[in-house]
């Protein structure tokens, strides 16, 4: 049969389909034989009479159609169809069901809520859909609450309370008893658990579980944003007095167990204020002329043991914190800062990864294994920068974070020179084959005694940051690939490939630009986004450009199951090397050691719920880590509200345009209303908003000067007063 005749006859059966429906659907209550739907659809032809009765035969068998007696057909009439998803809360006050095994999303008006919160896990009715309008419904049942505590400032009343919650998606305040306040004053901020909400009441029982302090207070707003994430600010008392008691110092019994490895040299690389040094890094020449580089990891298993209220500390936090006046540890200090930080001169316990590496970066061989090591020197990253860059052994004071001048020895001048050229040259395989390089700029405070920001400036990874980084990927790489080619339950930290309607909107986006991603297969994207990271960088566009690239890929996230790591372009990867401050990594280390012993596979299962909860977590942290700065930068630009400034328009809303501040990043909105010039409408295709007279127009990365409107600490808000387009 001829394509044509083949395709004019699927178009006829599609026909005859939906005359069925037509026909039935008609008159929902009657039934009706084949002869009977054939007259009504006009059908004469033999051929297509016997493909109706085909037809009728196979919907039936397909549960679409009843047959509700000998020959007779009838629509199959409509259940309530129920969905399971997540609440998703707009600013509207109209929320959206996110349903996994739909397509699209459930609109759910505001009077359909029915006491669901942003983010619960609710069953929701789906009204059937009408044609041509987004599918539609309500929420029947809320079957998990995504928040069971918010942050709120006390309305206090003479026999009772209401805390009116400070997040902009909770849309009722909260009923408290005057004895459930807590001696919370009238005005506080505080943190309140939510109870039971009657049918006959306006608003949710609840109870004050914490006074946080009087708002707009600097200690107040951080111990906020980490109450609303459900993060905490200090360790249990229980959890302080047992790392008090543990035996932190160096056994020659325990030393006999492990690799010694304390006459080899080594170092610590980070941050100059870092006080948490969980790797360091050893070097030796062999006679063949290879090198020996180990990749010492602090050994955190060795105290934080399985049972202890220390462990269930660690598990629960899943993370250390790094919020911009202070960082809130997933170890209490006595480990964290002491016994396990590879403090220079102090003999620690370390879990190693320990790689003979020729002079193209191949490893010839590894080691895995639990050592003992003494770190001979501390370096901060500008320091091992300026040998780098000079190759020289004179640290001058201006860098020094011992306060004064000094020179190191000759052989660590080696060694750093050697780590640089290698991890150079490891880092060209790994763009070459296909890894994708983001380098985004962090945004740093200078702060007062006070914790008032002075200055804003920016982190950037150099060289030293770079080597370190090549080691540390070397290590997870392969801890992964050892224990995974033996497949094995392992904890993975994988990263699935971008999502192709996300890369075809960036493309939309970066085409104002000039710049353009290639889609045709995976070496061409990561080829052309590599490209586009670097021509932008020290332009106008870049933290806009680097943050959509980021939001175009999928999450990385810790399991079981390995699929591998899109954006490093690896195979197996891991986290093994940062234990003081990663509870995944802790995992590893474990699982290292009991395969290292020939333990046997434990249930992957107790592991994925681990890395689901350190996942969730990890989120939870990254959110307060950018809550924070975005505090803090509100707080910087408080005192510059007279001042003109250069920004590019990094976001585009039918409310209002989106400006962030070339110099200093600090991001804030230009409301539409707040544009006196004209009337703009919002245009979601060009990424623009454009005046219905002057057919001005203001687009997503047109440069454009503005001055602070409004500040609102407790709110987390920025305004901005339009002053014009750049020329």
């Amino acid at each position: 049969m001829s394509k044509k005749k083949k395709r004019a006859k699927g178009q006829r059966k599609n026909e005859i389909t939906k005359g069925i429906f037509t026909v039935l659907e008609k008159e929902p209550s009657k039934s009706f034989n084949y002869k009977q739907i054939a007259s009504k659809l006009g059908l004469t032809d033999t051929q297509d009479r016997n493909e109706l009765i085909k037809r009728l035969g196979q919907l039936k068998a397909t549960n679409r159609i009843e047959e509700v007696e000998t020959g007779k057909y009838q629509k199959k009439p409509t259940l309530h169809t129920y969905f399971t998803g997540r609440v998703d809360l707009t600013s509207s006050g109209n929320a959206y069901v996110i349903v996994d095994e739909l397509d699209e999303d459930i609109f759910i008006p505001n009077n359909r809520l029915n006491r669901a919160f942003h983010g619960d896990t609710v069953e929701v009715f789906l009204i059937p859909k009408r044609k041509g309008k987004k599918l539609e419904g309500e929420i029947s049942k809320v079957l998990e609450r995504k928040k069971s505590s918010y942050v709120g400032i006390v309305d206090k009343q003479q026999r009772f309370a209401f805390v009116r919650p400070t997040d902009s998606r909770m849309y009722t305040d909260i009923f408290v008893p005057l004895e459930k306040l807590k001696k919370a004053n009238d005005g506080d901020k505080v943190l309140v658990n939510l109870g039971e909400w009657p049918d006959d009441t306006d608003s949710p029982y609840g109870e004050v579980v914490e006074v946080l302090g009087r708002p707009g207070e600097h200690n107040t707003e951080i111990h906020a944003i980490l109450a609303e994430y459900g993060l905490p600010n200090e360790f249990p008392y229980e959890v302080e007095q047992f790392a008090k008691t543990l035996d932190t110092s160096i056994k020659e019994s325990e030393i006999a167990k492990r690799r010694d490895m304390r006459q080899v040299l080594t170092f610590t690389i980070d941050p100059k204020d870092a006080k948490d040094f969980d790797d360091a890094l050893s070097f030796q020449k062999l006679e063949n002329g290879h090198y020996e580089i180990g990749i010492h990891i602090a050994d955190v298993s060795h105290y934080v043991e399985l049972g202890t209220v220390l462990e269930d500390e660690a598990y629960e936090r899943a993370t250390s914190v790094y919020l911009v006046d202070r960082v809130v540890p997933m170890l209490p200090e006595v480990l964290s800062n002491l016994a396990c930080s590879l403090r220079p001169n102090e003999e620690k316990y370390t879990f190693s990864a320990v790689f003979e590496i020729d002079e193209q970066a191949k490893v010839v061989d590894q080691w895995f294994g639990r050592t003992v090591i003494n770190s001979n020197e501390r370096f901060a990253y500008e320091e091992a920068q300026h040998i780098i860059e000079t190759g020289g052994s004179q640290i001058p004071e201006e860098i020094s974070i011992r306060g004064n001048a000094y020179s190191v020895s000759d052989e660590i001048v080696d060694a750093v020179l050697t780590f640089d050229r290698l991890a150079k040259i490891m880092r060209k395989a790994r763009m070459d084959a296909g890894a994708i390089s983001f380098d985004k700029i962090e945004v740093k405070f200078n702060l007062s005694e006070n914790n008032e920001p002075e200055s804003v400036y920016f982190k950037e990874a150099k060289d030293a940051n770079k080597l370190i980084e090549e080691f540390m990927l070397l290590a997870n790489r392969k801890v992964a690939e050892f224990i995974g080619k033996q497949k094995k339950t392992f904890v993975y930290r994988v990263h699935d490939k971008p999502d192709e309607e996300k890369l075809m909107a960036l493309n939309g986006v970066i085409s104002r630009f000039g710049h353009s991603i290639n889609l045709k297969d995976r070496k061409s994207i990561n080829k052309s986004l590599n490209q586009l990271l670097e021509d932008v960088k020290g332009k106008k566009e870049q933290n806009l450009v680097d943050t959509l690239a980021i939001r175009s890929m999928s999450k990385a996230i810790y399991t079981t199951e390995n699929i591998g790591h899109y954006g490093l372009g690896f195979d197996y990867y891991t986290h093994f090397t940062s234990p003081i401050r990663r509870y995944p990594d802790v995992m590893v280390h474990r699982l290292l050691q009991h395969y290292l012993e020939g333990g046997k596979q434990p249930k992957a299962t107790i592991y994925e719920e681990k890395c689901k909860h350190s996942s969730d977590m990890e989120l939870l942290a990254a959110n307060a880590e950018r809550d924070s700065v975005k505090y803090m930068q509100i707080k910087f630009m408080q005192d510059h509200k007279d001042q003109e400034f250069l920004g590019v328009i990094s976001g585009v809303t039918e409310w209002g345009i989106y400006v962030e501040i070339i110099e200093n990043k600090c991001e804030g909105m230009v409301r539409i209303r707040d544009i006196r010039d004209d009337y703009y409408i919002f245009d979601e295709r060009q990424y623009a908003i454009i005046g219905e007279r002057t057919k001005r127009i203001y687009q997503l990365g047109d440069e454009v000067y503005v001055m602070v409107k409004d500040t609102d600490l407790l709110k987390r808000h920025l305004d901005f007063s339009l002053i014009g387009k750049r020329e």
